[in-house]
């Protein structure tokens, strides 16, 4: 026999060996249904009707306990003839037992790709569309315990990298994308709103000019395509507006505007959900341009049923809404 392969044999011996002797020096293994005994025992508070309920012998239950504090090192019981109260240690490891079979039964749900109201959603939005689908994740959330979402707010840069990278499943970007390993597709489309304070009278474009533009990280681009497409004759370039300012926020743009520094161009989303909605109003435009949203997924991936659920419902509430 060559000489490795007798070597590797006697590593495989001493091996084996060491797991028999560690099985002997620590018989007091993790073991679920230790906790899962203890549970019952605690809820029904009688050794008699944890054994009938688990169907075994009580003093194959009495026997689950002791294992379980041997292993936990503590004494969960205070034994009062037939009777017993639980300790500050037994209360602690009941409240720690229902919270392990319940993140254990929340796993086994989100390994099931075919579940809709179960399982985690690892998201990621611009500032833009999140103010809205984020809260409209958490009313689904309230509805079904057993989904859980990972939702990050990000620049379209930033969500493309983490896509690619695997930290989110999805990502929701305002721009499309031209990537080997991703695909693209268009998921939603928002109204643009050229966004100026409830006092502004008037709606020429000298108007607009005269009170300045509050940009933010889309603004230019947004202002660009609407107020192209609403005053072709007068309209060059965002160039010739002065610029009253600058946040990557989106959400906090309106407050500029409803301050009287100056106009924007948002997403209706953004409007909608605004707490400046009474101190700004959106201009009547003859013609509508809508923000383009692309969806980012991995080409190599497939996505659990739960994800089409989400991003259809929302796609489809917003239909159903009216205009403002």
């Amino acid at each position: 026999m060559p000489p490795e392969l007798v070597h590797r044999q006697a590593v495989v011996s001493q091996c084996g060996m060491i797991n028999v002797i560690a099985n002997l020096m620590m018989p007091n293994m993790f073991n679920a249904q230790y906790f899962r005994t203890y549970i019952t025992l605690v809820e029904t508070g009688s050794f008699t009707r944890t054994a009938q309920r688990l169907d075994m012998t009580q003093p194959g239950v009495s026997q689950h306990i002791r294992k379980l504090e041997r292993y936990l090192n503590k004494t969960l019981l205070e034994r009062r003839g037939r009777g017993f109260t639980v300790t500050e240690s037994g209360r602690r490891a009941y409240d720690y037992a229902l919270k392990l079979f319940a993140e254990h039964e929340q796993f086994r749900h989100a390994l099931d790709d075919d579940l809709t109201d179960s399982g985690e959603c690892r998201i990621a939005s611009p500032g833009s569309v999140g103010l809205m689908f984020y809260p409209y994740i958490l009313g689904q959330q309230q509805r079904h315990p057993n989904l859980t979402v990972s939702y990050s707010f990000a620049f379209n840069h930033e969500i493309v990298n983490d896509v690619l990278e695997g930290r989110y499943d999805i990502g929701i970007v305002t721009e499309a994308v031209n990537h080997p390993d991703l695909e693209c597709h268009i998921w939603h489309q928002e109204p643009l709103c050229l966004v100026v304070p409830a006092d502004f009278v008037e709606g020429t474009l000298t108007d607009l000019m005269g009170i300045g533009f509050l940009n933010y990280y889309d603004g230019i681009n947004h202002a660009n395509a609407l107020l192209r497409a609403n005053y072709p004759d007068d309209f060059r370039s965002m160039t010739h507006f002065r610029h009253q300012g600058f946040t990557n926020e989106v959400s906090m743009v309106l407050d500029a505007v409803a301050r009287g520094l100056g106009f924007t161009v948002v997403s209706r989303l953004v409007l909608e959900t605004s707490p400046w909605q009474r101190q700004v109003k959106a201009l009547a435009l003859p013609n509508a341009v809508n923000e383009v949203l692309y969806l980012l997924r991995r080409r190599d991936s497939v996505l659990p049923k739960r994800y089409e659920k989400l991003l259809d419902g929302f796609h489809q509430q917003r239909l159903q809404e009216k205009t403002p």
